[in-house]
């Protein structure tokens, strides 16, 4: 694996940076810097939307079966160049190679196949019937068109993933597209923009502004709909400034994501998926199982089987297939969070089964810890700590289960496991949770067909399905009368107490016909 990158420019070329507004990435595993980004300016962002509103309507009018074979190109662009990109998303994240190839490249080139096969369908005219008798014989048509140019301000914890999950469906929908990455980890969005200009993506329809917070709050005031996914403190200042500017928008914002294992459960699977789900990415993925109830039955039996895989998970610098299990921390206040939650927790009376610790020299690691005696006191069970911890808390029953998981002020994700399905999923449709898995976790996220969002603050709208790609597009309604009789129609000035009598009676005909439910 090469150590530095030389980040392309934002259109896909190459280029050398300066240093008079630039930011230096580094390799959270080993410290190294791996690369250097220009800080896109208000007034260059203003040219790239502009750039993007020209080049908007050709796009569109290209069509849903031309915009297709460029994805199409695209999807095979990434699987030819997987290696490189998967080099450079670990250059950038300390992650593993495992994590690049199923969560990075798996997820995006399935992206861009299901959207160029859905959108058709999820974007196509729809026709209406009518109850009203003033527009019957009417053609009644709802169309759903592109908002124009779309902006997406991507996280540092799945730099293809979740920042492209957004941008190919609103290409695919018609518009054009202004990504600004996480100047955590920039370089991976700047290798697929130039992939993406190779596969013939037209100049202006996708563009990436590298940058910090100053370019975020910029591209929202250039476009016409903003997509975050971050934490939801940033979040509340998106809406903020998108409504300021009268735009839409979609959050996908933080979870504190549950795990109910009731007394009937398959021990050992609950407790892989547990120790996995909990631990994959480093533990830095939004719908990470973060805390765990466990029905007082088989809650020693669990937590054993728990700490006894976690503790055998190898944690360090990727240097292939095979090679680790557990990554860095890619943000470097992050590791300050998961030990303040650690901290917190073992004053407050928790106790540390394996782990515990973290390592700042050389790289960033926090090791796989697992807490026990935890309680809602504690930040661990409250507050989202994207990191490699796993608190496990008893319970006497699954209503205290289900009331300890609805006891926060997150809903994005949840999971269930039960030995009967029929229980586990009335459990599940308990959970306050916009995505709940039963004896599963995380996978529904792979399923592009089912939407994806959160509850209460967790987020605003939803990624997949026909709702991920309708919001990057505006509603028009077109009546359409091909047939008429007369030159005007009989409710038009002026007015005449015999048509206004008859029109009476019609309604009375059409609605005071219904019953009390005394009658």
């Amino acid at each position: 694996m090469s150590s530095t990158h030389e980040a392309p420019a934002a259109d896909g070329s190459s280029s050398t940076y300066g240093s008079a507004s630039t930011i230096n990435v580094d390799n959270p595993a080993t410290g190294e810097i791996v690369g250097t980004i220009d800080i896109t300016t208000a007034d260059q962002l203003a040219e790239m939307a502009a750039r993007g509103r020209a080049a908007q309507p050709g796009w569109e009018a290209l069509g849903f079966a031309g915009r297709a074979e460029v994805f199409a190109r695209c999807q095979k662009w990434i699987m030819d160049n997987k290696e490189e990109l998967i080099e450079t998303i670990i250059s950038e994240t300390g992650k593993t190679y495992e994590d690049a190839l199923l969560a990075e490249i798996s997820y995006t080139a399935g992206a861009f196949k299901y959207w160029a096969k859905e959108a058709p369908e999820f974007l196509a005219d729809e026709r209406v019937k009518t109850s009203s008798p003033l527009v019957k014989g009417r053609k009644l048509i709802v169309r759903h068109a592109p908002v124009g140019v779309v902006g997406v301000i991507g996280p540092w914890n799945f730099p293809m993933t979740n920042s492209f999950g957004d941008c190919i469906p609103a290409m695919a929908a018609g518009n054009s597209v202004i990504l600004k990455p996480s100047e955590i980890t920039p370089l991976t969005s700047l290798v697929v923009a130039k992939g993406m200009k190779a596969c013939g993506i037209p100049e202006g329809v996708f563009q990436v502004a590298t940058g910090d917070g100053t370019t975020g709050a910029a591209l929202i005031d250039n476009v016409d709909f903003i997509m975050f996914t971050g934490s939801t403190r940033t979040g509340r200042k998106v809406a903020v400034k998108a409504a300021e500017n009268l735009i839409p928008y979609g959050l996908e914002l933080g979870g504190k994501d549950p795990m109910i294992v009731m007394a009937d459960a398959d021990v050992e699977r609950a407790a892989n998926f547990a120790s996995y789900f909990s631990m994959n990415n480093a533990g830095q993925v939004c719908i990470s199982v973060e805390r765990v109830y466990v029905e007082a039955p088989i809650y020693d039996e669990f937590v054993q089987k728990v700490t006894d895989k976690v503790k055998t998970l190898r944690q360090g610098q990727s240097t292939g297939p095979g090679s680790i299990d557990l990554g860095a921390v890619i943000f470097q206040p992050q590791i300050d969070i998961v030990e303040a939650h650690v901290n917190d927790a073992v004053a407050k009376g928790a106790k540390v089964l394996t782990g515990g610790h973290a390592k700042r020299e050389g790289g960033r690691f926090f090791e796989p810890t697992v807490l026990v005696d935890v309680d809602h006191t504690m930040d661990c069970m409250t507050e989202e700590t994207f990191g490699p911890t796993l608190p496990i808390m008893k319970v006497d029953s699954v209503d205290e289960a289900i009331r300890l998981a609805n006891d926060s002020v997150y809903g994005l994700q949840a999971s269930v496991f039960s030995g009967n399905t029929e229980k586990a999923e009335a459990v599940a449709r308990q959970l306050q949770a916009g995505a709940v898995c039963v004896n599963d976790c995380q996978v529904n996220y792979t399923a592009l067909e089912i939407p994806m969002g959160g509850w209460k603050t967790s987020g605003v709208g939803v990624r997949h399905g026909a709702p991920g790609i309708r919001k990057y597009t505006k509603s028009q309604t077109i009546l359409v009368t091909k047939f008429s009789f007369g030159k005007q129609d009989m409710y038009m000035h002026p007015y005449s107490a015999k048509t206004t009598n008859m029109f009476a009676k019609l309604l009375g005909f059409l609605y005071g016909r219904g019953r009390n439910k005394s009658q």
